[in-house]
């Protein structure tokens, strides 16, 4: 490698993830990494104010990736090491209904037939939110099973929001993450490349273990996700490979 050799790198760049199977992970809609290789250094002092000897202890190789993309792999694969099961659970917010004149007084919500748990009644024209109770409700409360409601006569004819979950079971995944002992994580190698106008280098990072994940959200903006990671090198071997065109 030529001495004087430089060239330039711009944009986000490429970011690839491989699980220890060998099953690739890209990072979706890449907005930003930052790899940091930072050295620890341990000083010699004698009686005079500067060191005698300086010598590098340790050296810490992590990296923060940012994503507009966030897919199932880079949770069960890269973070958690967990399976998915086929099939999800869906959230519906604020689903319209009116509360019916006639007894008994009851809204069978649209996705009854897969209803998993109830998150809240609100009245539509207030926003005031109404009371569970086990059964016998009166004003201002309500009581569900299986995805059906039921409301107080004193109610009828109120337009009112119901919230629940219920699922899907041909799309989407599930993942339970287990509590598991420490020291039990998924381990992976990553490639980022870096360039510009067809020039540029490559870091490899054999062995890399997940130590945050953010899932922010942001209003009127897309949200960007983060997973940072940090890399090692078992058995003495190679923590980063270098590759450059230049």
């Amino acid at each position: 490698m030529s001495q004087t050799a430089q060239y330039a790198s711009f944009g986000a760049g490429i970011l690839i993830a491989k699980t220890a199977a060998g099953v690739p992970v890209p990072f979706g809609a890449l907005q930003d990494v930052a790899l940091e290789i930072a050295g620890k250094n341990e000083e010699l002092f004698g009686q005079y104010q500067a060191p005698l000897l300086v010598a590098r202890s340790q050296t810490k190789y992590s990296a923060k990736a940012k994503m507009g993309y966030v897919s199932g792999p880079v949770y069960s694969q890269l973070f958690f090491g967990v399976t998915p099961a086929t099939g999800t659970t869906s959230l519906a917010f604020n689903e319209a209904h009116n509360i019916p004149a006639s007894t008994p007084f009851t809204v069978t919500v649209t996705n009854s037939a897969t209803f998993v748990a109830d998150f809240g009644v609100t009245y539509a024209a207030t926003g005031v939110a109404l009371t569970p109770v086990a059964s016998g409700p009166t004003t201002g409360q309500y009581s569900f099973a299986a995805g059906v409601y039921t409301f107080a006569a004193a109610d009828t004819g109120l337009a009112v929001n119901i919230s629940y979950t219920y699922t899907t079971a041909s799309v989407g995944s599930t993942m339970v993450i287990p509590n598991q002992l420490q020291g039990v994580q998924p381990v992976f190698s990553v490639i980022l490349q870096r360039s510009w106008n067809g020039t540029g280098e490559r870091f490899l990072l054999s062995n890399c273990i997940a130590s945050k994940l953010s899932l922010p959200t942001s209003m009127a903006k897309f949200a960007i996700s983060e997973m940072d990671f940090d890399c090692f090198a078992p058995n003495g071997g190679s923590p980063l490979t270098i590759y450059t065109d230049v």
